[in-house]
């Protein structure tokens, strides 16, 4: 049980007599702590038969500045746990059926939004220097949180001679890809719930080794930043049973923009040997802006 699941019980234990309401709360939390988590006060109250006021009473009497701050815990708590049956039940009430699109969008601007007003610049900062003066950079990430990593290792390629995109089919892959970072090297792990084991063990082998270990996670209790020398935190949601990485792939994306902007002079020669090989080896279709519209056969 983690930090978070004993002050929460500490808390709850602390009120020396519930009342008829707070009981209904507690029971209900209990046995339906994955569903409670995702719950505003209003819908709380309905499921357990009390008034939304009630709920909000028994956030503020445990101790949080208001009900959004005891969800926050819940779903810190639980959102690690879910299965994907259970999470798929939770976005159903979440989720407006009926326009579907609009709701994801909403949710994945709203992951935007918050990211942008919590993220740690400095910690932002501090991994922009230290990939910069790696001498050597590995990525790690796996099942959701793959695409994050290629995606991160396929631009970083374009800055850096240095990188390399750990890929992996078992632990016993990913030690032997990453066992010879020590110091001076930087090596970034990827990761997002439901948490993966793999990286989280890669990174504290990675850490024994003297390698300076980067976390690209959702939160500081993420099992990837423990051992974490910089955090970069972004907000990630679940979309029924698919994980919402926008925020994240935006964070990324910033992460890339910003170590380009301080390494331009190479960056640019690097683009210019590639434009020529791009052309001699038709890798992308090129239209000459002048030539005026043509019909194209498909």
């Amino acid at each position: 049980m983690d930090n978070k699941s004993f002050d929460l019980i500490n808390r709850v234990n602390s009120i020396k007599k519930l009342s008829k309401g707070q009981k209904l709360i507690v029971d209900y939390i209990t046995h339906h702590y994955d569903k409670a988590a995702y719950m505003t006060a209003a819908k709380l109250g309905e499921a357990v038969g009390v008034s939304e006021s009630t709920v909000v009473r028994f956030a503020l009497e445990l101790g949080y500045e208001g009900y959004p701050r005891m969800q926050k815990v819940l779903q810190e708590m639980v959102k690690n746990k879910l299965t994907a049956i259970q999470r798929m039940e939770i976005s159903s009430s979440r989720i407006d059926e009926y326009n579907i699109l609009k709701s994801v969008l909403q949710s994945d601007m709203e992951k935007i939004k918050i990211t942008m007003e919590e993220i740690d610049y400095e910690a932002f900062n501090a991994t922009v220097e230290c990939i910069s003066n790696a001498r050597h950079v590995y990525i790690l990430g796996v099942r959701s949180s793959a695409p994050l990593a290629y995606f991160l290792g396929f631009y970083l390629n374009l800055i850096q001679d240095n990188v390399r995109l750990v890929h992996t089919n078992s632990i016993s892959e990913m030690f032997e890809q990453i066992i010879r970072a020590s110091k001076g090297d930087v090596v970034i792990g990827i990761s997002f719930p439901r948490y993966s084991k793999r990286t989280a063990k890669a990174m504290e082998f990675v850490k024994k080794q003297g390698a300076a270990v980067i976390a690209i996670t959702d939160s500081t209790e993420s099992p990837v930043a423990g051992n974490a020398d910089h955090c970069i935190c972004a907000r990630s949601d679940m979309a029924s049973f698919a994980d919402s990485l926008v925020a994240p792939l935006s964070v990324i994306n910033a992460l890339i923009v910003a170590i380009g902007m301080r390494k331009k002079k190479t960056l640019y020669e690097t683009f210019e040997k590639l434009e020529k090989i791009w052309d001699e080896y038709q890798v992308y279709e090129k239209y000459d802006l002048n030539e005026p519209d043509r019909k194209v056969d498909y």
